[in-house]
């Protein structure tokens, strides 16, 4: 989705030579990067790239310094708490706690986004339709299959009416039923609220079956920008320029020439592996 042409409605999110590094690793390093209103970004990249940080940068969790985030026009060094209330978020660990109910973990978090009182039995129960979760309300959390959680952790986000919605590998170790019933829910939101999505995802298929524009994100900076089509249909370009017989790409295509395809170049470190396995063996 394109904003009209002229338009000067702030973007969603900007980021203007945001970097953010760990002692002398530089985890994001000068990112440059728009996301236009209402419309399904998808930031791409292999185990180390950067999108996990560049993601905990935008939504406040670490401090980064004026003039590099900008949501909605607001400053996330300057305007934290105004940033804040205009984002969702979904990491890629388990945030839904086993020992309460769904409608209990999602009362939880309106409280913590400061939903009204008068508002927040209300707007709890809307958002649990919402995600298909009213008949399993008010059952244990523990008691969910991992598409469920991860259901009932999407109405968490979506509880305080964000105008930006951020998912950290939202479908992690969910199998394709459960992915798919994930993205129906997501978008059913996004086309009821004009809600805007940024999400980070390793299957190129879901991106390019669901976002409006992916940007490749490797070693801390983007190096590949635009709709899925328009990434594969650059590759294709390139491949018949050098004599390939059959030059079509898929995205994942694009994923490796980007990023290249051995495991020396995959990043992160034994946390980062640790808690992706950890996460997927709990929701799958």
């Amino acid at each position: 989705m394109t904003d009209p042409r002229g338009s000067t409605a702030p973007a969603a999110l900007v980021c203007d030579g945001l970097a953010y590094a760990f002692g002398e690793i530089k985890a994001v390093d000068d990112l440059e990067l728009s996301v236009r209103a209402g419309e399904v970004f998808g930031l791409l990249g292999p185990n180390g790239a950067g999108k996990t940080t560049a993601i905990r940068c935008i939504t406040t969790l670490l401090p980064v310094p004026a003039g590099m985030v900008r949501v909605f026009g607001h400053d996330a060094a300057k305007e934290r708490m105004a940033v804040r209330r205009l984002l969702g978020y979904v990491p890629q660990q388990l945030s839904a706690d086993a020992g309460l109910t769904g409608r209990e973990n999602v009362e939880l978090f309106a409280r913590v986004f400061d939903v009204t009182r008068r508002e927040r039995a209300a707007r709890v129960a809307r958002v649990l339709e919402a995600v298909g979760l009213t008949p399993a309300a008010d059952r244990l959390a523990k008691t969910y299959s991992g598409g469920m959680i991860r259901r009932l952790e999407l109405a968490q986000a979506l509880v305080s009416a964000p105008r930006l919605l951020m998912l950290d590998e939202p479908t992690i170790g969910l199998d394709p039923i459960a992915r798919t019933s994930v993205w129906e829910h997501i978008n059913a939101v996004r086309a009821a609220t004009g809600m805007t999505v940024l999400v980070t995802t390793h299957s190129m298929d879901e991106a390019d079956q669901y976002c409006d524009r992916v940007a490749l994100m490797h070693r801390g900076r983007i190096h590949a920008l635009g709709t899925p089509a328009q990434l594969r249909s650059e590759l294709a370009d390139r491949r018949r320029e050098e004599g390939e017989q059959d030059p079509r790409p898929t995205l994942e295509d694009v994923f490796r020439d980007v990023a290249g395809s051995g495991l020396d170049e995959q990043g992160g470190d034994f946390r980062d592996v640790r808690s992706t396995r950890r996460t997927a063996s709990r929701v799958g």
